[in-house]
């Protein structure tokens, strides 16, 4: 199969979505590999060594795209490259439809079968997205702590206070992987940390892995309770493909301290605060009710070599499977990458994102042909 590697072209997006050692492994075993040069200058990867793995540089997206089948992206495409989209494509990235729903239009309309990282499932785990929420977990205590600083516009409280002074208080929503990688590094610092949580189960493995944190069950009147004695809010909410809900509201934001902090690593699927709106890590913060909010959607792009290598352990056995087998038989074998598939042929095929947009679902299972 031909497969394509375009440089990713989403603001202060570094990340690249192959490293040369997958690309190495794809031509062995008989396939090409159409890299666009420089794709991967901000991972420090060069086009020398995706050379000598035996890529072919291409000098534009356009090329990568009407040479290959499979595109293999990091990012959600934006319009430049739904543009470039056709029903012979296959596209393998990160997707988050449920957050945009002009995005998920357009893409449904050019035929490709898209298939998102973020919503394939094994065994009750999402193993594609895992790396990156450890990532933004843990960026989300270093950040929320660096904004806290009051030069920063934050209240001056330090998270992991001195003798005499009482930490800083963080409050994170949701015990998945990116909060409980975001409570680690809170209370590495020396912050005092509650997690909320909903699943019981969770919570009773969280008190017994994470000494010294504490763990309250995730209600609003808990949440409000909570607000007006914390430094540092993190947003980890995750529900599956779906479009994160809103835990947040404008007037419980209020209650907290001005100057305090939210990071919300929920913001690709729509942000879990009504005042959430995607940020860049060029201009990475703004202020709602004196609370300073960062809200940057790509946060994982800021460690762009950690978290692409990171990302190539877990994309690339799928890539192969997919390069080797089309998509109808890959899913044949792994019935799970069926959950992948947010559409194909032009009709949506991923649940919650047809019930955040209203749009008809069809069952990717109807469209898939040996």
């Amino acid at each position: 199969m031909n497969i394509g590697v375009p440089k990713e072209i989403k603001n202060q997006e570094h990340r690249v979505s192959m490293i040369p050692s997958s690309v190495k492994d794809l031509v062995k075993r008989g396939h090409t590999v159409f890299v666009e040069k420089n794709a991967g200058a901000g991972s420090s990867y060069t086009d020398e060594q995706y050379l000598a793995c035996g890529a072919t540089i291409l000098d534009s997206a356009e090329e990568v795209f009407a040479k290959s089948t499979l595109i293999v992206k990091v990012k959600e495409p934006q319009p430049s490259e739904v543009a470039m989209l056709t029903d012979q494509h296959i596209l393998f990235t990160y997707l988050h439809l449920a957050a945009d729903k002009e995005l998920t239009e357009s893409l449904v309309a050019t035929g490709c079968t898209a298939i998102a990282y973020e919503t394939i499932e094994v065994n009750g785990h999402l193993p594609l997205l895992e790396p990156m929420s450890e990532i933004a977990g843990r960026m989300s205590a270093i950040v929320g702590s660096y904004h806290l600083a009051k030069h920063n516009t934050g209240r001056g409280t330090l998270l992991g206070g001195v003798p005499g002074v009482a930490p800083g208080r963080v409050v994170v929503i949701g015990g998945g992987t990116a909060g409980v990688n975001a409570a680690r590094v809170a209370k590495g610092i020396g912050a005092d940390v509650t997690i909320l949580e909903v699943d019981f189960d969770r919570m009773r493995f969280l008190d017994i892995t994470m000494e010294g944190t504490h763990t309250v069950f995730s209600t609003e009147a808990n949440l409000s309770e909570l607000l007006p004695r914390v430094d540092l809010v993190i947003g980890a909410v995750l529900v599956p493909g779906a479009a994160a809900p809103k835990l947040i509201t404008r007037d419980m934001l209020k209650l907290m301290q001005p100057g305090s902090v939210f990071v919300d690593i929920a913001v690709d699927q729509g942000g879990c605060a009504e005042t959430t709106r995607a940020t860049t890590h060029e201009a990475p913060t703004f202020i709602e009710e004196g609370v300073v909010h960062y809200c940057v959607a790509n946060m994982p792009g800021a460690y762009a070599r950690t978290a692409t290598q990171a990302l190539n352990n877990v994309t690339h056995s799928w890539t192969a499977l997919i390069a080797e087998n089309g998509v109808a038989s890959a899913a044949l074998k792994r019935p799970e990458l069926i959950n992948g598939i947010n559409c194909t042929k032009g009709k949506l095929t991923c649940e919650p994102v047809a019930t955040a947009h209203g749009i008809p679902l069809s069952l990717a299972t109807d469209h898939l042909t040996t």
